[in-house]
């Protein structure tokens, strides 16, 4: 058989052959090493292993084989220098910015995160003396603003959760790195399929691996991508210190995941884009929120930044929270989640579950209200999803 690493592949061989390595039985699958440790032909060897004098699998907190086939095909296609795996995305987003700021360090965020992230930058980092400073993502002028000063981390999400507001990576990157900050980029609902904010200026990417790349419901994982000695010493350090391990069975799954993801992302965003024009025009809809739309009020940005716009359509209908609990209720086929990037479509009312963390000034000022829906749109024919919610908006009337 050919060299395949002899020359450049394309994505989609990638997907499939990136990474791959095969054990001394020449299995076709990629191997899942079940294993803890791993044994040594000598005490010398072991010596020279912990002394990081030879590059070798030493215990699977640290690394095992399945875990690197994983981090390997996901770098290949992100086009990165390094990926590590970590066990899910918070714990992804934790090790980067954990490992990035020490006490009396600041850190500048997009207040349009989930809710999760912002209790990580508004909460914990604080308490170990980070400073943190909270801006309009869509807003340059507030990013110029804030990184007027020395900053060692920019924070941001684009398209944001579950509003799908941009920010511009290339411009704000260029602002963050004359203040000396590194740019990191949650790109879940980007995706690695339709948004590459490292060829736009960021340092690191995070993922919930969670989503799209598994995107079937079954494990959970997250993952860091950007260049190799940055990784090596601000995220490799915490991962095998504090134990945040990608186990090597989900790491399996994960491998077999992305060879179709590039087929279900573009499927899936086909879909997302009909039901957020059938969205547009329905009277009970009052804003939709999709990239992919040309009355997104960053479409241009969009277009710019993105080669496709994702499978998460936010919108709002004119009703308060007892009305939207009755759509919700109606459907049918979509199912009530607060998971997203799955092959089965999910929905949830923001202000309830992965927001409901802030106030209610702090949820009107980023536009959820009680009519809010986030649709994660997945592989059902959008004409089943279409009447699905045809039938769900029935409800809002009802007393």
């Amino acid at each position: 058989m050919a060299d395949l690493t002899s020359r450049p592949l394309r994505r989609d061989t990638l997907a499939v052959r990136g990474g791959l390595m095969r054990s001394q039985f020449e299995e076709t699958s990629e191997a899942l090493f079940l294993t803890s440790g791993y044994v040594y032909s000598s005490a010398a060897e072991a010596e020279a292993t912990f002394k990081e004098e030879v590059e070798r699998y030493s215990y699977s907190r640290y690394h095992n084989p399945t875990v690197t086939m994983f981090e390997q095909r996901l770098a290949a296609l992100e086009g990165a220098e390094a990926c590590y795996a970590t066990p899910t995305g918070m714990s992804a987003v934790f090790a980067v910015l954990a490992g990035l700021c020490a006490a009396g360090d600041r850190i500048v965020a997009s207040k349009a995160l989930f809710g999760t992230c912002y209790t990580i930058c508004a909460d914990v980092l604080p308490r170990w003396g980070v400073e943190a400073v909270f801006v309009d993502g869509t807003d340059l002028a507030a990013w110029r603003e804030a990184l007027s000063v020395p900053t060692t981390a920019v924070f941001f999400e684009t398209p944001s959760n579950p509003t799908m507001t941009l920010v511009d990576i290339a411009a704000v990157s260029e602002l963050a790195h004359a203040a000396g900050a590194t740019v990191v980029v949650d790109n879940v609902f980007g995706t690695p399929l339709f948004s590459t904010p490292l060829a736009l200026g960021a340092d690191i990417v995070v993922y919930s691996s969670t989503k799209h790349i598994d995107g079937q419901g079954r494990i959970l994982g997250g993952a860091v991508l950007g260049r190799e000695q940055q990784l090596r010493e601000v995220v490799r350090p915490m991962i095998r210190n504090l134990g945040l391990t990608l186990s090597a069975f989900n790491a399996w799954v994960l491998v077999k995941s992305l060879e179709t993801m590039d087929l279900r992302l573009r499927a899936q965003s086909n879909n997302a884009q009909q039901v957020a024009e059938w969205f547009e025009a329905r009277p009970e809809v009052v804003n939709v929120c999709y990239p992919g739309l040309a009355s997104h009020p960053q479409a241009e940005l969009a277009r710019r930044q993105m080669s496709g716009y994702g499978t998460v359509v936010t919108f709002t209908v004119d009703a308060d929270k007892a009305a939207t609990f009755r759509v919700l209720d109606a459907l049918e086929i979509v199912d009530i989640s607060n998971n997203l990037g799955d092959t089965k479509s999910l929905i949830t009312h923001p202000a309830t579950t992965t927001h409901s963390r802030f106030s209610a000034e702090e949820l009107a000022d980023m536009g959820i209200t009680a009519g809010t829906m986030r649709l994660s749109v997945g592989l059902e024919d959008p004409l089943d999803l279409i009447e699905d919610l045809e039938r769900a908006f029935a409800a809002i009337a009802q007393a």
